[in-house]
């Protein structure tokens, strides 16, 4: 990672010799290697899913040219590539402060990232906009859902309170920290709107068979104006619900996380049948499967990488190095335990400790998850906590670095295969992309937390 290459071959080799050396047989560093896979990718399923059917509905919109038509009155607020970015940044926090950022990701990119193409601004741009907006900022306060401060605050024996106001405080200022040096990095790169290097990537958004049959032009017309409307209505319905499940959740049952990608997922195979059948009755069962198929394909070509990353890190997690070593008591938590050999060697200063709980707070997160490091850095934070610094503030501390690197805008095997499989961008570049301004935002964070908070 350092040196910018690969690490799936040191990935699998790593998985194999690992579980080799602590079972202590040849057959079982074989057999792992396996397991480990089969964890990640079990793990990651979900997201295969989600990219699946958002794609599949985009393929069948296109059948009917009502992508463009959806995102003409988008197209007019984004003027250029520059407004673009800010309107992707505003639109993904508020989205996924609500409901989370893995639900949020494919209705934003498919309303939004082919209008800001459109307007100039380079796909990869507009996938660093939706990631640190999202997956970073929304994600690391989680100040509307709250599992995040509560997990931080229960480990660390305090009130959840100030743990999930200091968070929110620290996620604008790493998140504004981290947009704004995203866009001084990249404003060069933005280009005039419709120049044909973006109808370039515009087209490698909406990859599908050129060769379909688009026979019937009045019959497409009159059903691709009334998708025009429908498909942004019903979304922009599911992003109400989702809302109102969350601010009245006592009354309806919250949709967030899983369940609302879940129900997302599952509004857009419905308008995948209807929009199929319009396109051609005679012909509908065999354009479904042929638009699932091509989902998943290019689901797969955009994780495939990803899944042995995944296992090798899995395999640091009490989580799930029982299921690949096959140990059914006493699961080895590896990276945790590396981590935690360190504590008594961390000096007691406010600004040292901050710092050490940040940097534990990411080591944790680079098992992809974000929230499963939470338990630790909670609880380091209350044993680190001194009189220059409270335990709240360690523990926001902690969660950010965790959140912001496993949640994910720092790892390739994180939620962030969602937004780079969206935006057909590579999710290693997309993570190189994100780094500096992220680690950046992180760091300022922290001294200013130790100084002000």
């Amino acid at each position: 990672m350092i040196f910018r290459k690969g690490v799936v071959l040191p990935s699998l080799l790593g998985t194999f010799v690992i579980a080799w050396v602590f079972k202590g047989s040849l057959v079982d560093g074989f057999t792992a290697i396996f397991q480990a896979n089969l964890v990640a990718a079990q793990e990651l399923f979900n997201i295969f899913l989600i990219i699946t059917f958002m794609l599949a509905l985009l393929h069948s919109l296109r059948d009917l040219e009502a992508d463009r038509r959806m995102i003409q009155p988008i197209s007019k607020m984004m003027v250029n590539g520059h407004v673009s970015f800010f309107i992707l940044v505003g639109v993904t926090y508020v989205i996924s402060l609500f409901f989370w950022p893995t639900p949020a990701v494919p209705l934003i990119c498919a309303l939004l990232v082919p209008a800001a193409v459109r307007s100039g601004l380079p796909v990869m741009t507009a996938a660093v906009a939706i990631a640190i907006a999202g997956q970073g900022m929304a994600l690391s306060s989680d100040y509307i859902v709250q599992v995040a401060p509560s997990l931080s605050a229960t480990s660390a024996g305090i009130d959840v309170g100030p743990v999930a106001d200091k968070a929110f405080v620290l996620s604008i200022i790493s998140g504004g920290i981290a947009i704004g040096l995203a866009y001084l990095f990249h404003r060069k790169s933005i280009r005039t709107k419709d120049s044909e290097i973006n109808e370039e990537e515009l087209k490698r958004l909406q990859t599908m068979d050129e060769s379909e049959n688009k026979a019937y032009t009045k019959h497409l017309n009159s059903w691709s104006k009334i998708f025009s409307v429908a498909v942004p209505l019903v979304l922009l319905l599911v992003v109400i619900y989702m809302m109102s499940t969350k601010l009245f959740s006592g009354r309806m049952g919250g949709l967030e996380g899983g369940d609302g990608a879940a129900f997302v997922g599952g509004v857009a195979v419905i308008l995948l049948l209807f929009s199929t059948v319009a396109f051609g009755k005679q012909h509908a069962l065999d354009y479904i499967s042929n638009h699932i198929t091509n989902g998943f394909v290019f689901a797969f070509k955009a994780m495939g990488p990803v899944i042995p990353i995944a296992g090798f890190f899995f395999l640091g997690s009490a989580d799930f190095s029982g299921s690949i070593l096959g140990v059914e008591e006493n699961e080895p938590a590896l990276l945790f335990d590396l981590v935690q050999s360190v504590q008594e060697n961390i000096p007691q200063s406010p600004l040292l400790a901050a710092i050490s709980i940040l940097i534990i707070g990411i080591i944790t997160g680079l098992d992809g998850s974000g929230f499963s490091g939470l338990p630790l850095t909670g609880a380091l934070a209350s044993s680190l906590e001194t009189t220059g610094i409270d335990a709240s503030t360690l523990a926001a501390i902690g969660q950010m670095g965790s959140i912001w690197t496993g949640g994910g805008t720092l790892v390739a095997w994180s939620s962030l295969i969602a937004i780079a499989g969206f935006c057909g961008v590579s999710v290693m570049e997309l993570v190189r992309k994100n780094f500096f301004p992220v680690i950046i935002g992180l760091i300022l964070s922290t001294i200013i937390a130790v100084f002000i908070l």
